[in-house]
């Protein structure tokens, strides 16, 4: 393979790489929805609010700003152990102080 092939097909390759990282996750899965506050600690699919990254940082249970990707339909009428439920939108409930 040339050097140029070569250039080339990493090049190609980086780029799917990068395409797939930066979809939303909505257009991922279009079966699924975003739901804050249902994810255990360490189990959120990404974000959980500032002083963290992505998935898996999430530092206590049922964190509000965390979340994880469920049954598009059925985020809101999960029932949470404290009579809490998941919500569409990022919580302020049960987050660590920074």
């Amino acid at each position: 393979m040339t050097n140029t092939a070569m250039k080339l097909a990493i090049a190609g390759s980086l780029a799917a790489a990068l395409t797939a990282v930066s979809l939303p996750a909505k257009a991922q899965d279009a079966s699924k929805e975003k739901c804050f506050g249902v994810a255990l600690k360490g189990k959120n699919d990404c974000k959980a609010g500032a002083g963290t990254t992505c998935a898996g940082t999430s530092k206590v249970d049922y964190q509000g700003n965390a979340w994880s990707l469920v049954p598009k339909g059925t985020c809101v009428s999960m029932m949470l152990p404290g009579n809490r439920k998941g919500s569409l939108k990022e919580l302020m409930r049960d987050v660590p102080k920074t």
